[in-house]
């Protein structure tokens, strides 16, 4: 998969397939996104080769930790955010900038206590109030994969 800011400065291809998708509508990523919630595919950053300017932007977060942020020099637009768990081992890629965003529809719907009326889930998509249990949702794959991350970051790497 490969995607791009909204003025092409910067271009980025995911070299796997997304651990999980996270639709996440808390009042946080409403406000950061300026929108109804952050579709977020979760991967590993050595498994994303991008081109072009960016920049780092730290931003608060609910956990009190911050979320750093990867826009485009030019254009400012959001491509990824890093979270302080996994520091900047995992990616969480923001669907809307990939140029098939149709690939990665959402895994789980996540703190939809604070989901706009309006919106309407699919009935399909597993959807939970805060959080879910990850291993009820994630692929083995994909949680071998998240395991690792945490190895990396717990080892310093």
């Amino acid at each position: 998969m490969e995607g791009r800011c909204t003025c092409g400065a910067v271009t980025y291809r995911l070299l796997d397939r997304p651990m999980f998708v996270n639709c996440c509508h808390c009042t946080w990523c409403q406000r950061e996104t300026g929108t109804a919630f952050a579709l977020n595919a979760i991967i590993e950053t050595d498994r994303i080769e991008f081109s072009g300017p960016v920049e780092y932007v730290m931003t608060p977060s609910a956990s009190g930790q911050g979320q750093e942020i990867l826009r485009c020099k030019a254009c400012r637009v959001a491509i990824l955010s890093h979270y302080a768990g996994a520091k900047r081992l995992a990616s969480f890629v923001r669907v809307g900038t990939l140029d098939d965003p149709g690939e990665c529809p959402p895994g789980a719907h996540i703190f939809t206590s604070t989901k706009l009326p309006w919106v309407v889930l699919d009935p399909k998509a597993p959807a939970f109030e805060e959080y879910y249990d990850m291993s009820t949702l994630w692929t083995a794959d994909a949680l071998a994969r998240r395991a690792a991350i945490k190895e990396r970051a717990a080892a310093g790497r």
